[in-house]
């Protein structure tokens, strides 16, 4: 079993950034994609952002591109998700997920999931 704890969220106003942190244990953190998705009041969830084990392989929604970069720090068992230049839009709870190999945009193909933390950006 994997365990995903989010943190980071909070109230900024449009054009404010903010970082989220995805805190994980039970499995080896290396061997797992993380990922970021979204969900908005009366909205599926959303992919925002992936990263693979090693870091070195990254993939972000249309939305995100050029705001939002994602990160992991594998000594510290952590993922992140720096988001610049934030927009009333991106206002939804932020989900951290994760899998095994490969990264996927599909939100079904995630077995392990955080609690959720809200981002609301104020216009």
């Amino acid at each position: 079993q994997v365990q995903l704890v989010e943190s980071g969220g909070g109230l900024v106003q449009a054009g404010g950034s903010l970082r989220l942190s995805c805190a994980a244990s039970g499995r080896t953190f290396s061997t797992l994609v993380m990922s970021w998705f979204r969900q908005a009041p009366g909205k599926e969830r959303q992919f925002v952002a992936a990263v693979s084990g090693s870091g070195g392989s990254t993939n972000y929604a249309d939305s995100v591109k050029g705001r939002f970069t994602i990160s992991r720090d594998n000594a510290k068992n952590t993922a992140y998700l720096q988001m610049n230049s934030l927009k009333p839009e991106d206002t939804a709870v932020y989900y951290c997920a994760a899998r095994n190999y490969y990264l996927r945009t599909n939100a079904q193909e995630y077995p392990y999931w955080g609690q959720g933390t809200q981002v609301t950006v104020s216009s």
